[in-house]
């Protein structure tokens, strides 16, 4: 979407003419001429056209994102393939149930098991992310909620929803804009647009009429979101809502698709893969028994069970309740994820797309050098709490002095639970608070040289000028930039000495300056005369200065963001920032905080990036050296990251303001702010750092990335599970047995009732020490890797070979001929509680051995995951309960087992344990030798 060129005024003279009608832009009225267009007047509305006003364009609010309705969220559970895949299985053994004569009730058991089972887990998977979503939606707005409105000629605190176009506001210092507004009296008004344009630099506005333009750098207009950081005015609404620059960005934001993170490419990818096995091996297993004699149905429902033992049921609600478990976590640490699937893809980012303004910074300007008397001094602490000290304070105490004197801003206490902060401009703030640092009391100061004349800042000469009256007569206080204020100035002070400034003082002066300035610090000059009379012409005052001292200041970075980003190098993730301020400002900041690590880094503007087309831009972002992008607009922050996104690379975009929210959106994660952040990014970004903190994202990283070795834990865990299932099956149906060794009644069994929470244990395991420390994965590299899936065949196959040995061991030793055996027969009920006892504790030590993938497990003690141990523990009771209780041996058809059956199960279920330690052995041996050999070439 274009940026609008101007802002027309509805034509016509009533409130009811056609909104289509177009009039002048509202930039080149003059003050009068506003009120007319607007229908409205200098007294404001009357409650009567205001109502109205209301009633015909809507409230003063943008509209939040609609959620489905909860019916629809519910329902999308069961879209899922592996859903999917057991609801027919269940309908069709259903039929079956119907088509068999007689009619046997295991099947009907089965289809309704089957049915159970998708409903659980659609239940789980509904619950924890209709939670995490809620949770967001308690995030407070930045818009903000009252205004000051003349209504009836009175003014009066009104919510902002209520205003309407023609409404006629006050503002003053420390207020944010409600609405997109015309200015019509100005009394030295500056305007803080970051939330807009990503600038943290204040902009001076007035009421005067301008040319036709882009109306963001109308200087007669003020925008809703933004804030008044100093002087005070009386404007005109003439946009809300929707129609608002914040409105406008928001469609922007809507209209941009939400990417699909890396796991919902794997998961849907295995979920076909899964689907697309069970059907060709039941298919084939089918083939194989029809002929062998078994009836149709019995076939059929033979085959049914083999799929659903290789589907893995439980595997849904296992990464549901895993993913909720990290994002529990990532709340504990201040993040908040609004989408559960967001938790693993950051943990496979490969580039953080960072804004500079309120994410790296803490948008509290703060003076930390001041030359004065030839000498530099530093100035200690953070932000706007005057705790700190200047070394040496004594030959800056004249400059402070003459720049705090020289400010109308207000330093305003904590209340209960608060910040120190400021009223009004935060650069004279900054001043402020290095006032006191050098133990000047500026409210002494002030009685013992009150005011009694000001000459305001005004972007042409850049410079503010206050008088003073005293003891000693009359004296002008006067600060602004160095290069401008040194012109007017014909003396210096140098120690308590007044000197002649010499071209060689000059020049030693910006020297300084230009020093201070290459460091990304914001320079201001501060000067003094003595005058004979209270009144003096402007040019009088700012004239014959005496030079004090020169002042640089910074808006600080977040103390625990350098230590972030060098994480972030560690863990091979590329930081980059993308930001709408001024270069200079953006490298130092980014060298201070660590993103910029060499001595030339890549700086490209906005305007620079108009001229490159895509593979230019490609080609740029290509390079992996230090990148900064400055001067950016919405649309740019877009387009560097679809760019990034063609590289296959996996993209984090962090930010705070309106302008962010589209990027936020279209980036792979959105990272908004949640204290400093606007709206509009809170509903972009898919996660909200609650503490505005970038050092969240390292952890948030660091979370994800064990998230996903969890997963992977657990997808192991799970199908090992399922080829110990399959494989007794598949030797039952080459042995011509007639029977299965396993029921699909008791795989479901197994699958829910055994398995799961020791799945959940193993996806609650800690992040590995060495987690930061491996570069990120690919976006193509697959959730079943070659490594994993040569762990599940290693420990499953071990475990099938357990489950045939123990069924046919007991079937051929009670001597009874295959043919002979029913359901109902004792042997063949005691020996499928075998196999599936066997299968429930062999996965209670193939879960021990998983929570490692190199270390011994004993080496990371078998006790530190108690909720593993206490899993296994209840998996083991319910397998009891279902081979002692007579109502479960009637569900699940099994029959008691002797004392030494448990005994032999148990030693069969530790030679996967025992031949998976014998593995990590071998490949702690492997890389030991393979790290001397290299030890020895060098």
């Amino acid at each position: 979407m274009a940026a609008p060129t101007d802002v027309l005024i509805p034509g016509g003279s009533g409130g009811d003419a056609s909104a289509d009608a177009e009039g002048p832009a509202i930039r080149t009225l003059p003050p009068t001429g506003v009120y007319s267009a607007l229908d409205t007047s200098p007294r404001g509305l009357t409650t009567e056209a205001a109502g109205a006003r209301l009633r015909r364009f809507g409230s003063n609010e943008l509209p939040r994102a609609a959620h489905p309705a909860i019916w629809r969220q519910l329902a999308a559970q069961f879209t899922d393939l592996f859903a999917v895949v057991l609801l027919i299985a269940s309908a069709i053994t259903a039929l079956a149930y119907a088509l068999q004569e007689p009619r046997d009730p295991g099947t009907l058991q089965l289809a309704v098991a089957i049915l159970a089972v998708v409903v659980l887990n659609a239940s789980i998977g509904f619950a924890q992310e209709y939670s995490a979503e809620r949770t967001a939606e308690s995030l407070q707005a930045m818009v903000p909620h009252t205004c000051r409105v003349l209504r009836d000629a009175v003014l009066r605190e009104l919510p902002a929803r209520e205003l309407v176009r023609g409404d006629v506001v006050n503002l003053e210092a420390g207020d944010a804009v409600s609405a997109d507004c015309r200015l019509v009296e100005a009394h030295d008004i500056t305007v803080n647009n970051a939330a807009i344009t990503g600038e943290s630099d204040a902009v001076r506005r007035g009421h005067e009429p301008e040319r036709q333009g882009p109306v963001l750098e109308a200087r007669n207009c003020v925008f809703m979101g933004t804030d008044v950081v100093a002087g005070t005015a009386k404007a005109v609404v003439f946009a809300t809502g929707r129609s608002t620059e914040f409105g406008r960005i928001f469609q922007l934001t809507a209209a941009a698709p939400r990417q699909k993170t890396p796991l919902q490419h794997q998961v849907a990818s295995m979920a076909r893969r899964v689907a697309g096995a069970a059907l060709a091996v039941g298919s084939l297993l089918f083939a194989v028994r029809l002929p062998a004699g078994q009836d149709l149905v019995s076939a059929f429902v033979f085959a049914l069970g083999v799929m659903v033992a290789l589907v893995p049921e439980g595997l849904p609600a296992t990464l549901s309740v895993s993913l909720a478990i990290g994002v529990r976590r990532m709340a504990r640490r201040h993040a908040l994820v609004k989408q559960l699937l967001a938790v693993e893809a950051l943990g496979s980012t490969t580039v953080v797309c960072t804004d500079k303004t309120g994410t790296l910074t803490q948008a509290e300007m703060t003076v930390v050098q001041v030359w004065a008397g030839g000498v530099m001094h530093a100035v200690s602490g953070v932000g706007y709490e005057p705790t700190g000290e200047v070394t040496d304070p004594e030959p800056v105490r004249a400059a402070l002095r003459a720049a705090a004197l020289c400010s109308n801003a207000r330093l305003v206490p904590p209340s209960e639970g608060g910040r120190w902060h400021v009223l009004g401009d935060t650069t004279e703030g900054a001043l402020l608070v290095a006032a006191a640092k050098a133990g000047l009391d500026r409210a002494a100061e002030e009685a013992a040289a009150p005011r009694v004349g000001e000459h305001p800042f005004d972007s042409v000469r850049k410079l503010m000028s206050t008088v003073h009256s005293g003891d000693h007569g009359y004296r002008a206080c006067v600060k602004g930039a160095p290069q401008e204020l040194l012109e007017r100035c014909t003396a210096i002070d140098r120690q308590g000495e007044v000197i002649a400034l010499t071209e060689a003082l000059r020049a030693e002066v910006m020297a300084v300056n230009d020093e201070l300035a290459t460091q990304g610090l914001r320079v201001l000059a501060s000067a003094r005369r003595k005058l004979s009379s209270p009144h003096p012409d402007r040019d009088t005052v700012e004239s014959g200065l005496t030079f004090l001292g020169l002042v640089g200041m910074l808006d600080p970075p977040r103390p625990e963001v350098r230590e972030a980003v060098a994480a972030c190098h560690r863990a091979g993730i590329r930081v980059v920032m993308v930001t709408g301020d001024h270069p200079l400002t953006a490298e130092a900041v980014a060298r201070r905080v660590g993103i910029v690590r060499h001595s030339a880094p890549t700086v490209v503007t906005g305007a620079q990036l108009n001229e490159l087309d895509d593979d230019a831009l490609d080609g740029l972002l290509a390079g992996q050296g230090d990148l900064l992008l400055c001067r950016v607009s919405p649309e740019h922050k877009m387009r560097v990251v679809t760019a990034f996104q063609r590289r296959h690379e996996v993209v984090a975009v962090t930010g705070d303001g309106a302008n962010d929210a589209p990027a936020l959106k279209h980036a792979d994660i959105g990272v908004a702010m949640g204290a400093s952040g606007t709206d509009v990014a809170r509903e972009a970004a898919v996660m909200v750092l609650l503490d505005d903190s970038f050092a969240s994202i390292a952890t948030a990283v660091r979370l994800g990335r064990s998230v996903y070795q969890n997963i992977r834990k657990f997808l192991v865990y799970v199908f090992s599970s399922n080829i110990g299932e399959l494989g007794p099956i598949i030797a039952a149906t080459f042995a011509g047995f007639p029977l299965v060794p396993i029921s699909a009644v008791q795989i479901l069994a197994i699958d829910l009732g055994s398995d799961v929470l020791p799945a959940l244990a193993l996806g609650a395991e800690r992040p590995e020490d060495d987690v930061m420390d491996r570069p990120p994965r690919s976006r193509h590299e697959r959730l079943f890797s070659g490594a994993v899936m040569g762990r599940i065949l290693f420990l499953g196959g071990i475990q099938a070979l357990c489950g045939c040995a123990v069924f046919f061991w007991h079937v051929n030793g009670s001597g009874i001929p295959y043919s002979h055996f029913t359901e109902d027969n004792t042997v063949y009920r005691e020996a499928i509680t075998l196999v599936q006892a066997g299968i429930v504790i062999s996965q209670f030590f193939i879960a021990l051995t998983l929570r490692t993938e190199r270390e011994s497990v004993f080496r990371a003690g078998l006790l530190s995951n108690p909720w593993l141990l206490a899993a296994g523990g209840i998996g083991l009771v319910w397998m009891a309960g279902i081979s002692y209780w007579p109502l479960l041996q009637n569900v699940f058809n099994t029959a008691p087992i002797a004392v030494t059956d448990w005994a032999v199960l148990a030693g069969l279920g530790t030679l996967p344990l025992a031949a998976d330690e014998a593995r990590k052995w071998w490949l702690r041996q492997r890389r030991s030798s393979r790290a001397v050999e290299q030890g020895g070439k060098r």
